[in-house]
C-alpha cells in the first residue's frame, strides 16, 4: 500500500514538473513571438518617399504671433458730414466705389442754400445802390451841395456792401457754391466709399452728429494688433514683422511696428500696436483678421530641427531618430517655439543625429503598434 502511495506521488510531481516546464516553454514562445512583432522595419514603399533630416543648430529666434483686423489709415481718411438741411437726393456713389477728388456723390435740397441765394441777390443789389450813391455824392461834394460828412458815409456804406457779398460768396463757397438751392457733395479727396450712411429723400440736419460718407484712399493700411500684458515686454517700435491674412494664407506682407499705445483696454487687458502696410494693389481690405509674427534673433546657437519631424502625442513632443530601416527610435524632445519650417528644441537629440522629416505620424504609429 505503501509503495502504491509514492509512486502515485512521484507519478504527480513528474506531472507537475512537466506541466511547469510546459508553461514555461510556451512562455519563452510567446515572449519570442512578442519580441518579433514589436520590431518595425520601414517598407522599401515608404522608405523610397522618406526625407531623413540631421539634426543641427541656429542661431536661436524667438517669434511671437499677434492676432489684429485690417483698419482705414486714419491720416488719410476723410467723414463727410451734412453741412445744411434738407433732403438728400440724386445720390451717385455706392459704397467700395472708387472716387475723384471733385467728384459729386450727392445733392441736397435745401432751404437754407436757397436763403443764401436770396441773401446773394440782396448782396449784390444793396452794392450796386451803396455805388449809385457814392457816385451821386462825389458829384455833389464837387459841387458844393454836399458836405464831407456826407462823402464819408456814402464810402462806408459801399465798403459796407462789398463786405457783405464778400461774405455771402465765402458762406456759398464753403456750402458748395451752388445758386439753385441746392447743396452739392463732392469729394474732398480721392478713394475709396468705405462708409455709406446717405440714402435718396432721406432729410437731414446739419447738426446731425453722423456722416454721410467715409473716404479712405487705401494705398496704406493699419493693422491693429492685440498684445498680452505678459508679452508687452516682447514689443519694440520700429521692429519688423510679416502679416498674414486669412484671404491670402501664402502671401506674406512686410512692414514695422509703427506705433505703441501704451494703455491697456479695461476690458480684454490687451495693448494695441499699430502697423502701417503700403497697399498699392487694394489687396488689404478693412476689418480683414490678420496674423502678425514678430521675430527677434538672439545671440546664441540652439538646436534646430525641421517642423515636420514633430510629433505631438500625450502632451508630449517626440522626433524618431533613424539608425536603419529596422532601427528607429521614438524620441522624447523638448520645444522651445517654432519659426516657419524650424523648430528649436533644448533637449532629446544631439546635433548630427539622423531623424525622420516626412511621414513622421504614420511611422510613429506602426512604432506604437
Amino acid at each position: 500500500m505503501q509503495k502504491k502511495m509514492q509512486s502515485s506521488f512521484i507519478t504527480t510531481g513528474i506531472l507537475i514538473l512537466a506541466a511547469a516546464l510546459g508553461m514555461q516553454s510556451c512562455k519563452s514562445n510567446n515572449e519570442a513571438k512578442a519580441d518579433e512583432r514589436e520590431k518595425y522595419v520601414i517598407p522599401d514603399s515608404i522608405f523610397k518617399t522618406l526625407v531623413i533630416d540631421t539634426v543641427s543648430s541656429a542661431p536661436f529666434v524667438n517669434s511671437l504671433t499677434l492676432t489684429g483686423k485690417v483698419s482705414f489709415n486714419e491720416d488719410n481718411v476723410v467723414k463727410i458730414y451734412p453741412m445744411v438741411s434738407g433732403n438728400v437726393q440724386d445720390i451717385k456713389v455706392a459704397l467700395g466705389d472708387y472716387v475723384q477728388a471733385g467728384q459729386t456723390l450727392a445733392v441736397i435740397k435745401s432751404s437754407e442754400m436757397a436763403g443764401f441765394s436770396n441773401d446773394l441777390v440782396n448782396a449784390e443789389t444793396n452794392l450796386r445802390v451803396s455805388k449809385k450813391n457814392l457816385d451821386a455824392t462825389q458829384d455833389m461834394f464837387t459841387s458844393g451841395l454836399a458836405s464831407q460828412k456826407d462823402l464819408l458815409a456814402a464810402e462806408a456804406a459801399h465798403e459796407q456792401a462789398k463786405s457783405e457779398l464778400a461774405r455771402i460768396n465765402r458762406v456759398l463757397k464753403i456750402n458748395g457754391g451752388n445758386t439753385q438751392g441746392e447743396y452739392v457733395v463732392k469729394a474732398p479727396i480721392s478713394g475709396f466709399i468705405v462708409e455709406k450712411f446717405a440714402t435718396n429723400n432721406m432729410a437731414i440736419r446739419s447738426d446731425n452728429g453722423g456722416n454721410m460718407f467715409t473716404i479712405s484712399d487705401l494705398k496704406n493700411v493699419w493693422v491693429q494688433a492685440n498684445v498680452y500684458e505678459s508679452n508687452i515686454s516682447l514689443i519694440h517700435l520700429g521692429e519688423n514683422v510679416d502679416v498674414t491674412t486669412l484671404a491670402y494664407p501664402n502671401k506674406v506682407f512686410k512692414g514695422k511696428v509703427d506705433k505703441m499705445l501704451n494703455v491697456l483696454d479695461p476690458n480684454n487687458k490687451v495693448m494695441k500696436v499699430r502697423v502701417v502696410l503700403s497697399n498699392q494693389d487694394y489687396m488689404l481690405k478693412p476689418e480683414m483678421f490678420a496674423s502678425v509674427t514678430l521675430t527677434n534673433k538672439e545671440n546664441k546657437e540652439n538646436i534646430t530641427i525641421p517642423t515636420s519631424a514633430l510629433i505631438f502625442d500625450h502632451s508630449q513632443y517626440y522626433v524618431l531618430v533613424y539608425h536603419s530601416k529596422s532601427d528607429v527610435r521614438i524620441t522624447p524632445v523638448k520645444f522651445i517655439n517654432t519659426v516657419g519650417d524650424k523648430t528649436f528644441i533644448s533637449s532629446g537629440v544631439d546635433k548630427g543625429d539622423k531623424i525622420i522629416a516626412s511621414q513622421a505620424l504614420l511611422i510613429y504609429g506602426s512604432l506604437n503598434n
